[in-house]
């Protein structure tokens, strides 16, 4: 896949894995270690994200963490607009969240109507003990009083831009490109 002439790339792959690489580090840091730790990802490209750290922390603390998806798709506030969303399948490892220190992994945070539709989500699926946000991109214009745990790279943008994030796993190549 290529980006177009009116896009340009901000992160490349060699920045996503390195910005994966801190967000893993700083995630056992506050954790102090890999215990308790549940990554759920929202679908899409969050799913692939969550994969990715869970990886990294495996690599790094020689422990597995459970990784698996959250969908959110009917606790969003904008459904009415637009209802044709196609469902993900939600996946909780197993174990659960109860008690456990669940971070949500996603790609861009934009408003944080999608955040706050996972929260809602998790509040029906369980009681974690801390629930923390691992965020690619941030790209600011919040709605809602939400804000990352852990960052790959803040990027300043007028609301009328898109960011887009591709990943190999989806799309065959690993960029981040703003429109």
């Amino acid at each position: 896949m290529t980006t177009s002439d009116t896009s340009r790339t901000v992160l490349g792959a060699a920045d996503i894995t390195r910005a994966l690489t801190r967000i893993s580090h700083e995630i056992l840091e506050s954790n102090k270690g890999p215990d308790g730790l549940v990554l759920l990802g929202i679908p899409t490209r969050g799913v692939t994200l969550a994969d990715r750290i869970g990886a990294q922390l495996a690599a790094i603390s020689g422990e597995t963490v459970p990784v698996g998806a959250l969908d959110v798709t009917m606790y969003r506030d904008d459904l009415h607009r637009n209802p044709t969303r196609t469902p993900h399948p939600t996946d909780i490892p197993a174990g659960g969240i109860d008690g456990k220190t669940v971070v949500l992994v996603d790609d861009v945070l934009f408003s944080g109507r999608s955040i706050r539709a996972a929260l809602d989500a998790l509040n029906d699926i369980g009681r974690p003990a801390a629930v923390r946000l691992a965020i690619l991109v941030d790209r600011g214009h919040r709605e809602l009083p939400i804000r990352p745990d852990f960052v790959g790279k803040n990027l300043p943008s007028a609301r009328t831009e898109r960011v887009n994030v591709h990943l190999s796993e989806d799309d065959g190549i690993d960029e981040v490109t703003i429109a």
